[in-house]
């Protein structure tokens, strides 16, 4: 089973990140705009288009407010297993340190996901930090990974 781990830092307190990423029906316009194009969450599943066409169903696992921990899994698709989080870290006043988590198999989508996971990194990190600056409306996109046919 491939895992992967990656974290950025963040220049918004660690609270206002965890609301944006709580708030699982909004990553396409609180937590990750461009990488996500859209999200819809119905009941604890959520429909999430990515920048680069694919769409995925994920449910929703965990929501710990307190470990500031969000959890999901990919149902169906190509993957045979897919557990995922991430978690926001204080990291100072005015920044935060997310850490996203993926065990997934088959092991030779790893490479493709991992890529996605970077996008999306950055793309959490442009938006938040745009929204935490008072952007008005949008932060630029980021490009979508490669990787559609996952």
């Amino acid at each position: 089973m491939a895992s992967i781990r990656q974290e950025i830092t963040i220049d918004v307190p660690s609270g206002q990140a965890w609301d944006a990423m709580r708030d699982a029906g909004a990553l396409h316009t609180r937590l990750a705009r461009g990488f996500i194009a859209d999200c819809v969450l119905e009941g604890d599943v959520r429909s999430v288009t990515f920048g680069n066409g694919l769409v995925a169903q994920e449910r929703i696992i965990t929501t710990d407010d307190e470990a500031r921990r969000l959890v999901w899994s990919v149902i169906g698709g190509r993957l045979s297993h897919h557990n995922a989080s991430t978690q926001v870290f204080e990291h100072g006043a005015h920044q935060c340190k997310v850490v996203w988590v993926c065990d997934m198999l088959p092991n030779d989508l790893a490479p493709t996901i991992a890529g996605m996971i970077e996008h999306g990194m950055r793309a959490m990190k442009t938006t938040l930090e745009a929204d935490g600056a008072g952007a008005v409306s949008r932060a630029p996109p980021v490009n979508s990974a490669p990787g559609s046919e996952v």
